[in-house]
């Protein structure tokens, strides 16, 4: 009888498997909070500080200044939340505080 030459085996590869986490990345809340506090036109001060924030992220990474802007975004949203104001949900808040407990 004849041998039957040898199978290649060919490893499949595998596609990198993708984060499967339910907390919002602190990029998406920081756009969220920037985005909230400018359809409502509430203090300005802050949106030019999380708009400065979001360029220097996404220049070099550091996250650090996107976390205080959100704490900070997340007592307003809270204060305006206690007035009543249109726009200002509990899930907003919610999803807010979950990005910040991924520090």
């Amino acid at each position: 009888m004849a041998k039957e030459p040898a199978k290649k085996t060919t490893a499949v590869k595998k596609a990198p498997a993708k984060k499967t986490s339910s907390s919002v990345s602190i990029e998406a809340a920081s756009e969220t909070a920037l985005n909230k506090l400018r359809d409502l036109n509430i203090d300005q001060q802050l949106q030019s500080e999380l708009d400065w924030c979001l360029a220097s992220y996404r220049n070099d990474g550091n996250p650090v200044g996107l976390f205080e802007m959100v704490e900070r975004s997340v007592n307003v949203f809270k204060a305006e939340q206690a007035k009543k104001t249109k726009g200002v949900t509990a899930k907003l808040i919610s999803d807010l505080e979950k990005a910040l407990a991924v520090r």
